[in-house]
């Protein structure tokens, strides 16, 4: 839709109705945004791919907004709308889709370098990892062969929550590791996850980049 300036634009915060934050608003030319996702300033082209991403494909009304230190990406909302908000819910499914993802393509690659006797003990040790932390709906022992085997782009993932993709992935580069030697398998994120749509895979890369896994998975 538009490529904006700063000083084109009017930020502001308001009070989400249902929850204890704070919204960023964008204002323009009489219409309100909400903002989807923030990009470092050397990141313009993965801010560029989600913003036409979510024009073109998604057919949504959206900005990016071009700074000095960053690049944002902003979609058209009514304020009421904020009321009966989904995003959060539907951007931390994108994350817990990529983790799964991620998680698969580490299996994988221990099944094809190591043989199938280190997968089943790395199997073993990751299920022990949802047993320990409770994750919703897989913590029992047949859990991790179900993350395994599905296809988490396809069928409903697991309602988690921040923390679990967070703990997830740590203890996936701890083990991940612990079996390759080096962590080169954390590398080029990017092509394990080729099969997700090209915006919601900027979106959790970008999420990945500030956050505290950036230093783990890059």
């Amino acid at each position: 839709m538009f490529i904006l300036k700063r000083q084109d634009v009017e930020i502001s915060t308001i009070q989400h109705p249902k929850r204890d934050q704070q919204v960023p608003i964008l204002h323009y030319q009489g219409q309100t945004f909400r903002l989807i996702s923030v990009f470092k300033a050397s990141q313009e082209e993965e801010a560029k791919a989600l913003w036409r991403d979510l024009t073109d494909n998604k057919g949504k009304a959206c900005i990016l907004l071009e700074e000095p230190e960053r690049f944002s990406v902003w979609g058209k909302i009514r304020l009421d709308q904020l009321g009966s908000d989904t995003g959060s819910h539907s951007k931390i499914g994108i994350f817990t889709q990529a983790s799964i993802l991620l998680l698969q393509a580490v299996y994988m690659d221990i099944e094809d370098f190591l043989g199938a006797r280190q997968a089943a003990v790395f199997q073993k040790e990751m299920g022990e990892t949802l047993q320990q932390w409770q994750f919703p709906q897989v913590s029992s022992p047949e859990g991790i062969k179900y993350l395994l085997e599905i296809d988490p782009l396809s069928v409903p993932v697991p309602n988690w929550q921040e923390h679990h993709v967070i703990t997830l992935l740590q203890d996936l580069h701890r083990l991940g590791k612990a079996y390759f030697g080096n962590t080169n398998f954390a590398h080029r994120v990017a092509d394990k996850l080729q099969d997700m749509p090209e915006g919601e895979r900027s979106l959790f890369i970008s999420w990945l980049n500030q956050s505290p896994l950036s230093k783990l998975w890059h």
